[in-house]
């Protein structure tokens, strides 16, 4: 764990440094890009390489349509509530 959050630390520290070179955030942005779907590649390749969870993918898949549903749901009203009160103006000309 304290590798975990020394290394976000780190990355915190290297971040603030050179977050002036565009160059240097270009890249960065393109690597955290490819990360992340290598990594969703592999949680797939986990998933489906297990038979107890391919077995119970219609249980579990109506649960994640549920879960899903709600989470968006409930994101686009606070997203809605948000922008109503932070950044509408309180009274619109006529």
């Amino acid at each position: 764990m304290l590798e975990i959050l020394g290394l976000m630390a780190t990355g915190i520290l290297a971040g603030r440094l050179l977050r002036k070179r565009q160059k240097v955030v270009s890249i960065v942005e393109r690597l955290i890009l490819v990360s992340i779907f290598l990594l969703l590649f592999f949680l797939g390749a986990s998933i489906g390489s297990d038979r107890a969870i391919v077995d119970a993918l219609d249980t579990i898949g109506l649960n994640a349509l549920i879960t899903a549903t709600g989470s968006v749901a409930g994101s686009l009203v606070a997203a809605w509530l948000l922008w109503k009160y932070l950044f509408l103006p309180k009274n619109p000309p006529k």
